[in-house]
């Protein structure tokens, strides 16, 4: 007969614990081996740029005899505190299929609900998220949202860029590149702490969402990073910033944000920026980065010889 269990709230004693946890029980080795960072990432409350309002997280953990056997995590929306989000559900191998993930999931949405949330999406809460959704491949997760009422609410995926050596095409070159941008007034260089207001208002005001808090998280820490492209006008004044991309801002072995004023399309600024960012990475020791949530799929696949590997469902659900 299998031991009982208990589900109660997740304390910050009980994260290294969680981290645990997803080492040992979560099934692909990309998520496994990045385990201590991705609770980390989620539990983080760290208010977004502008604001002084913390970040609201939950968390649940499955206890049997004192020991964590299961654990979700869920928050609020960056920009809309009435969406809540699963962050993350996760339950040991040898104690699934006995109502486990059910009892974490249901005990996560009633803790959303009393921060205010009337609805709940099983989707990546950028800027602070590990997954865009659920990986297909995780069938137990697939299923426990089924049974719980969550509806189907779009498919996402991320792109796979080879970084085994140097004759990657994800490792080519920027130098001949660069020269031509150089010659048209365009300047490429690394992000530092200084641009981050800069950055901010650059993503807020030409793409809106969430980037302004993703690049702000991949600026500083030593996993994380950011090249950005600007022009100096010929009067002189203040450089004008036309793209940027950056790395580590979910994950160090994940690339992204990224993004080209319209009005600086087709000078090949992005395929520069992708590929220094790639660079530093492989530099890092990764020899695979995964592009997430990727929108133009052919732009990867042509600058970085990047293809579709990882497909998530996303969910929803009213409460």
């Amino acid at each position: 007969m299998e031991a009982e269990f208990s589900i109660v709230a997740l304390t910050d004693d009980q994260s290294p614990a969680v981290a645990r946890l997803c080492r040992d029980a979560l099934d692909l080795p990309e998520d496994a081996a990045e385990a201590a960072g991705i609770v980390a990432r989620l539990r983080d409350d760290t208010p977004p740029p502008a604001s002084t309002q913390r970040r609201r997280t939950v968390g649940a953990v499955a206890l049997t005899d004192g020991a964590v056997v299961g654990a979700a995590l869920g928050s609020l929306a960056y920009r809309d505190p009435t969406v809540g989000h699963v962050d993350l559900l996760v339950v040991r191998p040898d104690r699934r299929r006995q109502g486990i993930g059910r009892a974490l999931l249901r005990s996560v949405e009633t803790a959303l609900a009393a921060v205010g949330a009337s609805q709940v999406r099983i989707a990546g809460n950028a800027p602070h998220y590990a997954w865009p959704g659920i990986d297909v491949r995780y069938t137990p997760a697939v299923c426990t949202a089924l049974a719980l009422g969550y509806t189907p609410d779009g498919t996402a995926w991320n792109m796979t860029a080879d970084l085994s050596d140097e004759s990657s095409p994800a490792l080519r070159p920027t130098t001949g590149a660069e020269q031509r941008l150089a010659a048209q007034g365009v300047t490429v260089r690394r992000a530092g702490p200084a641009d981050v207001a800069a950055l901010g208002r650059f993503a807020r005001d030409t793409f809106g969402g969430s980037w302004d808090a993703e690049l702000a998280h991949s600026i500083g820490p030593d996993d994380a990073g950011c090249h950005l492209a600007f022009r100096t006008p010929d009067s002189g004044g203040e450089p004008e910033l036309l793209g940027f991309a950056a790395y580590g801002s979910s994950r160090p072995s994940w690339f992204g944000p990224m993004g080209t004023a319209p009005a600086a399309e087709g000078l090949g600024i992005g395929g520069v920026l992708l590929r220094r960012c790639l660079r530093d990475q492989y530099a890092a020791g990764h020899r695979r980065a995964q592009i997430g949530w990727v929108g133009p799929v052919p732009f990867y696949a042509r600058a970085a010889g990047a293809t579709i590997e990882r497909v998530f469902f996303l969910y929803r659900k009213q409460l």
